[in-house]
């Protein structure tokens, strides 16, 4: 990829981080897509290995102009990507204005639904079947088209959820509440699967403050681990572990499968570190515990539907790549993909993307761009923005080993941004 800066800057999640000017994220992406070492880098941008160490988990923060430069010039960062830097820091560019409103909560949502506000609405438990399957559907609906057409509709059912708040009494109101904080959890995924996590974060706030309010265990839980994969995917294991560890013990009583999805959370975590052995205890034990679950799937909550051995099957997988265990994750993810339904199409656009980096990685370059230029128009579509990085990342990956069909990929991938 050295060779190729155009199709390296081209990267999504490398081009975000020097948009974001998030150089920790910059120098990990770099060098994932270069495979330098923080040594070699360093030599690039001026800087020793601890001070590259340092930027990279965040315990630094480059705030001189000097070292901006130094490393903009020492990766070759586009003039495209730097001139809106030299635009943010130029002292006659406007102050920046606030951010317009986007899909993250309403200021008075938390108000409204905790306080008594005037309405006629008659609140009964009819209703409230009606919009517990409607919120069902939409999830379904969610896994075949992905999030970006469902946020608005779904911010929509939110309100007309906290406007039967006044005029709900007894065990209706606690289930409102609940009703709203699933409607909360299910906006905060779909803003983590745009890769939003700002907003992602603000939902599921809102979604465990409603959950504890509402007494639901299963749903405080849930929130706490899809914190964890938040932090997973954006490559920070140890918060990862913490917080799946926090799911387990902060939420007493929930069902097997929550708890088994936040022990497989905690796993991955560990594989992200490189700790193989408390990775395999966990899936091992996450193994058990689904085993258990599957027997009785009426006691879990609905928002679990997903949850079986497939898709556990399918996260040893990403455990595997992970560890670097090539061919173990090519078993396990073809596997999961070979037993996943059609009609989970997201899911399926991910996994093969991951499938395609690691067939990458195990030297089977053929077959990766087969599978990866498969899945261009899936993920064109509605996988962006993680299978697309992902897709990326393969490309760089065969070019890296000087497989032809990684510059393929590369210009499939720009003909359809």
């Amino acid at each position: 990829m050295g060779d190729t800066p155009g199709i390296l800057w081209s990267h999504p999640q490398l081009a975000a981080a020097v948009a974001g000017e998030d150089w920790g994220a910059v120098f990990r992406a770099y060098r994932k897509l270069t495979g330098l070492s923080q040594t070699k880098l360093g030599e690039r941008v001026g800087l020793v290995q601890p001070d590259v160490s340092d930027i990279e988990r965040g315990n630094r923060r480059v705030t001189s102009t000097e070292v901006r430069q130094r490393i903009v010039d020492g990766l070759g960062v586009p003039a495209a990507l730097n001139s809106h830097m030299r635009q943010r820091h130029s002292p006659e560019a406007p102050v920046s204005g606030l951010a317009l409103p986007g899909i993250a909560p309403d200021e008075d949502l938390l108000v409204r639904v905790t306080s008594v506000v005037d309405t006629s609405r008659r609140v009964d438990a009819p209703t409230l079947d009606w919009l517990d399957r409607l919120l069902a559907e939409h999830r379904r609906a969610e896994d075949e088209i992905g999030s970006r057409p469902l946020v608005e509709v779904m911010r929509q059912q939110l309100r007309t959820v906290v406007d039967l708040y006044a005029g709900a009494r007894g065990p209706l109101a606690d289930r409102v509440v609940r009703l709203a904080a699933e409607h909360a959890q299910f906006l905060a995924w779909m803003a983590q699967d745009q890769d939003d996590a700002a907003t992602a974060l603000a939902w599921y706030d809102r979604s465990h403050e409603w959950a504890l309010e509402a007494g639901d265990a299963n749903m405080a839980a849930t929130t706490l681990n899809m914190k964890a994969h938040m932090a997973w995917s954006r490559g920070r294991g140890t918060r990862c572990v913490k917080l799946a560890e926090a799911s387990r013990w902060s939420a007493p009583g929930t069902s097997l499968g929550v708890q088994g999805m936040a022990t497989q959370m905690a796993a991955r975590g560990h594989a992200l570190n490189g700790e193989a052995d408390d990775a395999h205890r966990l899936l091992d034990e996450a193994q058990d515990i689904i085993t258990r679950a599957s027997a009785h799937p009426e006691d879990e909550p609905v928002w679990m539907y997903f949850y079986g051995e497939t898709w556990f099957t399918l996260q040893r997988g990403m455990a595997a790549m992970h560890l670097h265990d090539w061919q173990s994750a090519v078993d396990h993810l073809t596997a999961g993909l070979d037993a996943l339904p059609d009609d989970y199409r997201r899911d399926k656009t991910w996994y093969r993307t991951c499938l395609a980096h690691a067939l990458a990685a195990s030297g089977e370059s053929a077959r990766a761009a087969a599978v990866a230029m498969a899945s261009v128009p899936d993920a064109s579509d509605i996988g962006r923005p993680h299978s697309w990085n992902e897709l990326h990342t393969t490309a760089a990956v065969l070019m890296r080993r000087g497989a032809k069909e990684g510059r393929q990929l590369a210009t499939l991938l720009k003909d359809h941004d």
